[in-house]
């Protein structure tokens, strides 16, 4: 429970774009994807599990808290097991990232050590940034740019480097096209955030949590997540007009789900329908991540 495995498509969907655009591209690597894949996902676990542990031990959490169970502040778990399973978690990520490492260079240990350490001090640190109205940016930035690009990088490199540890980032290792795929996953992603801090908006601010949604107060955090969807769906005719051909539009598909996500955050309050939202937007990135990478690898037809 504390793992919340209901997230976990943020952390798989820029890794499925991330090995779709380097499908298109010919530079395609199994193993190095398949770690990319593992290393995400134990970094989500880690945060997910640490972000149980600051909310508890910092006060911002409850037993009584809507959404997803916290096991350390409903005492069905002790702090110190959840810290270790933290660690764990985290400790696994840098052994896949040890041959990540190996495979990309100094640009992994960079990419791998700054993922780890926003996890952690999303709700924990000093200054714990998720507390001061910076998290739906990180997310943005990890979940979306930095998760594309570096899937792409391990696998580029891979291919394209003379040998291991390479010193620098060779050339069309990163590209403008996996940055604005991040910007399309990072955006999704960045809506499941907004969908759990509009439903603990007034909980949180209680607990001296500023998260965006408590800055920007509850139209404008709803106006937020329409406009993080908007920036999803226009990032795949940018694509077709690059010169990708028409699969890539694929996700637009996915655009009555959108609206009907889009219709319950913007007119419901509760969180007996904003936490099937939220669930449906991990859906919906899921989805739309799957249907881009495939329209992607998809040659076009001369």
């Amino acid at each position: 429970m504390a793992a919340r495995p209901q997230t976990l498509p943020a952390g798989v969907a820029p890794v499925v774009l991330g090995v779709g655009l380097a499908v298109a591209d010919g530079v395609f690597a199994p193993l190095p994807a398949l770690a990319a894949l593992v290393g995400a996902l134990l970094i989500q676990v880690g945060t997910n599990l640490a972000n149980d542990y600051y909310d508890a031990v910092n006060g911002a959490d409850t037993g009584d808290s809507e959404g997803f169970t916290r096991v350390t502040a409903g005492g069905l778990i002790e702090p110190a097991r959840v810290r270790r399973a933290t660690v764990l978690a985290f400790g696994l990520a840098v052994l896949v990232g040890t041959y990540l490492v190996f495979v990309g260079g100094t640009l992994t240990v960079v990419i791998g050590l700054s993922s780890i350490a926003a996890g952690v001090l999303y709700t924990g640190g000093p200054y714990p940034y998720g507390y001061y109205g910076l998290g739906d940016l990180f997310v943005f930035v990890f979940f979306g740019l930095v998760a594309v690009t570096g899937t792409y990088y391990v696998q580029a490199v891979s291919t394209v480097a003379a040998g291991p540890l390479p010193p620098g980032v060779p050339a069309g290792t990163v590209t403008v096209d996996g940055l604005l795929a991040g910007v399309a996953v990072g955006a999704l992603a960045t809506g499941i955030l907004v969908v759990n801090n509009i439903r603990d908006r007034e909980t949180d601010s209680e607990a001296g949590k500023r998260t965006l949604a408590v800055v920007l107060g509850d139209r404008l955090s709803r106006v937020e997540y329409v406009g993080l969807l908007a920036l999803a769906y226009a990032v795949p005719p940018v694509f077709w007009a690059r010169g990708y051909g028409p699969a890539v539009l694929a996700p637009l598909t996915t655009l009555p789900l959108a609206a009907l996500t889009a219709r319950t955050v913007l007119s419901r309050t509760g969180g007996d329908a904003l936490n099937p939202a939220l669930e449906r937007t991990g859906q919906l990135l899921a989805l739309y991540a799957v249907l881009f990478a495939a329209g992607l690898a998809t040659p076009e037809v001369v």
